[in-house]
């Protein structure tokens, strides 16, 4: 009888099936912490990081007097009990009369405490990580931890906020997270609470009073459907949302109309130019259809409209919360100022809360639309267009080796501006100003006397007693065109300032 050979076949390893998939998740969610410690700990992680990079980016001399310089000058007046006179945006400037923003004062303690400009970075890192305590308890409570997780990294790391907390220091920081716990009061549904966090909103901006309106608005419309499904439920929640809309639009009108014109030198509002360099056509249906062109051209203003709808995979836009953002893209689309429309500034950094709140709403609300099997591809979806931004907005910056190098133009710098003593008067280029607002009164080396100090015929009024310029400031059309600086140092060198130093395309003037 013949032997028959056994033939041995490769083993072919099975692939994990979705049950085991789902098993996998279940278990590596309770080894995850709860919902309060998630959140703390996802927002300790993000201060630390979005600490380094902008101290970091700050010692690379990338912030500039426009805007960093611009605050710390008004936070520093706030911190000796003086009104924000702010010489960099001209003599005798109240900040106040430029954007309505008395919130700021709060620093003041604290930058007495440690002045300096990295004060003022750091507190702005503080604000825009607490944004991710609210979102992720949340999350993590309505959806489960896995979820909470995924939503509180990929807000944390969300293009916005980086872009807002990785260059200057702004404002929008306070409104951020109090966006964050306002909009995740309205989706549990605890409207008092929502309307208390949103009303300092009227103290971060002034037209931060129309998102005011538009939570108010939200909280009106949820009282009218609870009315409709229960005629016996009480009208307060349908008062309380009317009332946070009047309270908001008049708030706004208010600080545009009354408050910023008292304030502001030219006793007006600045920024009624760029809102007017909009759309302008006649009325009528022409009219609304170039309002229409104007409202979703040029195509940049669509890229903005993916960048806010792609980080939750474009299901934020199926919840409600979502519309809070509208106020906000509406005068911004509307303006004339192309830096309005671009994914890469500061104006951002407030959506995002409101774009991810949008996305836990979703998730929790409507698991008829997102079953478990698609809401992990949802997730996957979060996690990795988070990955993507990230590799090209600012908190890359970690992983790149000349981010902790300091370079030899910044030595330069800092070496000629240790000559200046401290107390002293500067007349400075923009991105050397903050490198002087903690110790120095500095104005900017472009402006001078005339009609318009910013287009000047002479030396300023009081002319300072030090004047710095770096030909290699990249910021070479706003707030100092180039033509314009050499005019002033020539107008300097005329009038006996005495050259310090130049080196490295560095210009170091002293009044004699």
């Amino acid at each position: 009888m013949e032997s028959v050979e056994r033939v041995e076949h490769p083993r072919v390893e099975r692939i994990p099936s979705a049950r085991q998939f789902t098993e996998f998740c279940t278990a590596w969610g309770k080894r995850l912490p709860g919902p309060r410690v998630m959140g703390w700990t996802v927002t300790a992680v993000f201060f630390v990081l979005y600490t380094v990079v902008s101290v970091l980016r700050n010692d690379r001399m990338l912030n500039a007097g426009y805007d960093l310089g611009i605050f710390e000058q008004a936070i520093r007046a706030y911190a000796h009990g003086q009104a924000p006179i702010v010489e960099l945006k001209g003599p005798g400037f109240n900040l106040l009369g430029d954007h309505f923003h008395p919130i700021l004062a709060l620093i003041a303690p604290v930058y007495r405490l440690f002045p300096g400009g990295v004060t003022l970075l750091v507190v702005q890192a503080a604000l825009m990580a607490l944004a991710c305590y609210p979102l992720t308890r949340w999350a993590h409570r309505a959806v489960g931890p896995v979820t909470g997780l995924v939503v509180g990294c990929a807000l944390g790391a969300s293009w916005g906020i980086a872009a807002g907390v990785a260059k200057d220091f702004h404002e929008i920081c306070f409104a951020v997270p109090l966006l964050a716990f306002s909009v995740t009061a309205l989706g549990q549904r605890r409207w008092r609470t929502a309307a208390a966090w949103a009303l300092p909103l009227l103290l971060v901006k002034e037209d931060l009073g129309l998102t005011l309106a538009a939570v108010g608005a939200y909280i009106a419309w949820q009282g009218l459907r609870e009315r409709r499904a229960d005629p016996t439920a009480r009208r307060g929640t349908t008062w309380l949302g009317i009332a946070v809309v009047i309270l908001g639009a008049a708030g706004t009108a208010v600080e545009i109309l009354v408050l910023l014109p008292a304030m502001n030198p030219r006793g007006g509002f600045d920024y009624w130019q760029q809102m007017s360099d909009g759309p302008s056509s006649p009325g009528g249906l022409v009219g609304l259809a170039s309002l229409g062109l104007h409202l979703f051209w040029p195509p940049m203003k669509w890229l903005l409209l993916f960048m806010l709808a792609a980080p939750t995979a474009f299901f934020a836009v199926r919840s409600p919360l979502t519309l809070l953002c509208v106020p906000t893209l509406a005068w911004r689309l509307l303006a004339g100022n192309e830096h309005y429309w671009q994914p890469n500034f500061h104006y951002n950094a407030i959506l995002m809360p409101l774009v991810f709140a949008g996305l836990i709403d979703v998730l929790h609300r409507r698991k008829d639309l997102l079953p478990a099997r698609r809401r992990r591809k949802v997730l996957a979806f979060c996690a990795a267009f988070t990955a993507v931004t990230a590799a090209v907005y600012p908190l890359h910056d970690l992983v790149l080796p000349w981010t902790w190098r300091t370079p030899d133009h910044v030595r330069t710098a800092q070496r000629l501006l240790d000559r200046i003593p401290d107390g002293e008067t500067v007349a400075s280029s923009n991105r050397l100003a903050p490198m002087l607002t903690g110790r120095t009164t500095v104005s900017l080396v472009c402006f001078g006397t005339g009609p318009d100090p910013a287009a000047p015929t002479g030396l300023p009024a009081d002319p300072p007693r030090w004047v710095v310029s770096d030909r290699n400031d990249p910021t070479v059309k706003t707030p100092c065109p180039v033509a314009r600086t050499k005019h002033m140092l020539d107008l300097y060198r005329a009038h006996g300032y005495l050259t310090v130093a130049e080196e490295d395309g560095i210009t170091l003037l002293r009044k004699p």
